[in-house]
């Protein structure tokens, strides 16, 4: 696998969100670290013509993932919310497809795969490998690149552009990626 972006690539960035970033109501500890990483990676995704693609969590109140339900989390990116706005420094084009997420009562949606469309999406515009960031790696990044690999795309995680919930749950989503084919990409940029 070549690590230049191609003309079947794409950039998917996965909920890179206030609520996840620094003083958000799930804060990803130095989660605000990749938006830079990921403004580079935006840039030369433009400047090669490559479409941009960033999930959102975008959760309706009361939302099954929430402890107040039974779930792991607190409350988070909820639906038109502050919180659930993407970070304010991160520069996504006018061009960026937008995957949302999580809206399901009954279920969280983890990956930007689940029940999105996504794969036949990117299937029907050519797209063969995708360059995955965001956060948090042991979570939605993981479930995403995950998901890409079992529908039959090349996968490649930028290393730097993506922070865990832990360091022992980035170890173990790292090494369940590598197990499925994802590649890490260990430069910025």
């Amino acid at each position: 696998m070549t690590n230049k972006l191609q003309s079947s690539d794409a950039l998917l960035i996965v909920d890179v969100q206030k609520d996840f970033c620094q003083g958000g109501a799930l804060e990803i500890n130095n989660g605000d670290a990749v938006v830079p990483v990921l403004n580079l990676w935006i840039e030369r995704s433009l400047e090669k013509g490559l479409p941009i693609y960033a999930s959102r969590d975008w959760h309706p109140k009361g939302h099954v993932s929430f402890k107040e339900q039974g779930g792991s989390w607190p409350p988070h990116c909820l639906q038109d919310s502050d919180g659930a706005l993407f970070h304010q420094d991160l520069l996504l084009p006018d061009s960026v497809i937008k995957v949302t997420k999580g809206v399901r009562f009954d279920q969280d949606q983890n990956s930007a795969f689940d029940e999105t469309g996504l794969a036949v999406h990117l299937r029907n515009v050519g797209i063969k490998r995708l360059w995955i960031g965001g956060l948090a790696e042991d979570v939605c990044v993981l479930a995403t690149a995950l998901d890409a690999r079992r529908h039959g795309f090349e996968v490649v995680l930028i290393k730097e552009a993506t922070r865990p919930v832990t360091d022992q749950g980035r170890l173990k989503a790292r090494k369940q990626m590598r197990q499925a084919g994802v590649e890490v990409h260990e430069k910025n940029g």
